[in-house]
């Protein structure tokens, strides 16, 4: 019988016979009618019942104090109760059995599970050299060089499908992709082409003909590129000469207020404006001079080429600044008044803000003035021209003509996402300042992406609705633009994000795939067209600056560290001044 009284003491426990246990106990203690058989059964009962009541492993299976117990309210101390209020839960161990003399603890929680393992770490970012895309640009660089030496050597530039020449930049000044690819030969390690060059260099650079060049152009490819050199290689005919073309482009800062004319004459001296700019100097090539200048008088030890800048930066510190900060790109030659109110990033004003911070950077970020005057100006581009396209809210800079926005942006402006990130870590909003420049870069590279040729046209227009669109017929050209990769550059040295490498690669892969030629690199008539046509030009300034940028992307942080050298707008390093060795160099070989 015992099987079958302890049953039924299980399922009165678990409440299943609630309303039968007045009849249940009464048919046992009753079934006898002697007083002594019912004591009997009475005491057997309860002697076995609370046996096995009070066994854990019974109150276990039971469910009492288990998670999967159904009755839990039905419990105080281990004792049955008829329903009621909730009441405080008994104290019960882990695994469910009651604690002797432990009645007031609350009960504790079931033993937690473990927790789960970590997630493996991220494959570690290869913030050293990419060994395979490096040297792939760097046989780019070699098949660039070659084309020109081959067909061109001497001139200005290689048609790289005629196999012929191409003088147009400098007239009877030659020899302009020499000079223009010196830096990047150094830092390469392309020493014999580099030998090649310095020899054309002491042998046949002549700055001493009948021609009018332009000095903005002059000063970023020659005088910054014999400057580099110099500073890279120590090698001193390269100083000679760049201080040979420095004098004879001084006449052209005879003015009224010190603003450079557009163009001199090398062997005369006589300057002139460009016809079309209403006789007024341009910021972005008045604003481009100063880190080359600065730098010679450091090396001569001669102040007149300082002297010169300086007084420029003395009359615009002197003028009311349209819309804030910003400055227009005209201001007149003769009078030293701003022309119409046309602001922009892109052609005609791009370098003059990238100088304002590179200044500072050059002076080992101790002349404040640079900093301010860049601050000023990055914060009222910010306020009022940066601005999102939709729907898809890709960050440009729009321009300023008269009192609207006119929303282009030049790829010439595409290096203002690595110029605010450079800038980004000491201005007043940084965290601003960077995400600026990184979607700047964001969106640039979607104007490579979204085209059939995997390249930005020369400009990008932006319509309501429809984000990069409307582009005209006479915008879809691409010359061998660099400072899209230049930003990438900058990116990727400062997050080290390997989407920027990424992107630098997929550049790679559209140039050898639409531009090489036989003789070099090609620009291209329509980047909307695939298969697209070719200019037949090889520019200067594709060995000066976008293969150099790309061959850095690849580089590890100490190649061409931004510690030591700062970038002038033709990508030649020139030594930061507190880093430059007593002779005022920071040499590469």
């Amino acid at each position: 019988m015992l099987p079958t009284h302890t049953s039924r003491v299980g399922k009165v426990l678990r409440g299943q016979v609630r309303g039968r246990a007045s009849r249940s106990w009464q048919g046992i203690l009753c079934a006898e009618k002697s007083t002594l058989g019912c004591l009997v059964v009475l005491f057997l009962v309860i002697f076995f019942g609370s046996v096995y009541l009070y066994n854990p492993a019974t109150l276990s299976g039971f469910g009492v104090g288990g998670p999967e117990s159904g009755d839990e309210e039905h419990r105080h101390k281990g004792v049955l109760v008829e329903p009621g209020p909730p009441e405080e839960l008994p104290p019960v161990a882990a695994g469910g059995a009651f604690v002797a003399g432990d009645e007031e603890r609350q009960p504790a929680a079931p033993a937690a599970a473990p927790p789960p393992p970590p997630p493996p770490p991220p494959p570690p970012v290869n913030t050293g050299v990419d060994v395979a895309r490096r040297d792939k640009v760097k046989e780019m660089m070699k098949h660039a060089w070659d084309g020109y030496a081959k067909h061109a050597w001497g001139h200005n530039e290689v048609r790289p499908i005629s196999l012929s020449f191409h003088d147009n930049l400098f007239g009877k000044m030659m020899g302009a992709t020499v000079v223009d690819s010196l830096s990047t030969l150094l830092v390469m390690g392309m020493r014999t082409e580099y030998e090649a060059a310095t020899e054309w260099v002491t042998k046949s650079l002549s700055f001493d003909v009948f021609a009018d060049v332009s000095v903005f152009e002059t000063t970023i490819r020659m005088l910054g590129g014999l400057l580099s050199a110099y500073a890279l290689s120590g090698d001193r005919v390269h100083l000679t000469k760049a201080t040979d073309v420095a004098n004879r482009l001084l006449p052209a800062f005879d003015s009224p207020h010190g603003l450079p004319y557009a163009m001199v004459n090398l062997k005369t001296g006589s300057k002139r404006n460009w016809p079309w700019s209403s006789s007024s100097s341009i910021a972005a090539e008045f604003g481009t001079l100063k880190l080359e200048f600065d730098y010679l008088s450091d090396l001569t030890g001669n102040p007149v080429y300082r002297e010169k800048i300086e007084r420029i930066y003395t009359l615009l510190d002197s003028l009311d600044k349209p819309l804030g900060g910003l400055y227009p790109v005209y201001i007149n030659t003769q009078t030293g008044k701003w022309g119409q109110t046309h602001v922009t990033l892109g052609a005609l004003g791009d370098s003059f803000y990238e100088y304002l911070l590179k200044a500072w950077v050059m002076s080992g970020k101790t002349e404040s003035r640079w900093r301010r005057l860049y601050d000023d100006t990055a914060d009222q581009v910010l306020a009022r021209m940066v601005v999102k396209s939709t729907p898809s809210q890709l960050t440009y800079i729009a321009e300023y003509r008269g009192n609207h926005l006119d929303h282009k942006m030049d790829h010439l402006a595409c290096f203002a996402g690595g110029m605010f990130a450079l800038g980004a870590a000491d201005s007043r909003d940084p965290a601003r300042h960077f995400e600026v420049g990184a979607e700047l870069t964001h969106t640039c590279h979607v104007g490579y992406s979204m085209q059939p040729t995997g390249i930005c046209p020369e400009v990008m227009r932006f319509a309501p609705g429809r984000d990069i669109s409307g582009m005209r017929q006479n915008e879809r050209y691409y010359i061998l633009r660099p400072e899209t990769v230049e930003s990438y550059f900058y990116l990727w040295r400062l997050t080290h994000d390997q989407k920027y490498r990424d992107w630098g690669w997929e550049v790679v892969e559209a140039l050898e795939k639409h531009c090489r030629q036989p003789g070099g690199y090609s620009g291209l008539r329509d980047v909307t067209q695939d298969p697209p046509r070719p200019d037949d030009v090889q520019q200067s300034f594709f060995l000066a600056e976008t293969l150099k940028y790309l061959f850095l992307l690849f580089s590890d942080d100490h190649t061409v560290s931004l510690d030591d050298y700062v970038f002038n707008t033709e990508a030649h390093p020139l030594p930061i001044k507190t880093r430059r060795d007593s002779d005022g160099l920071r040499k590469v070989i």
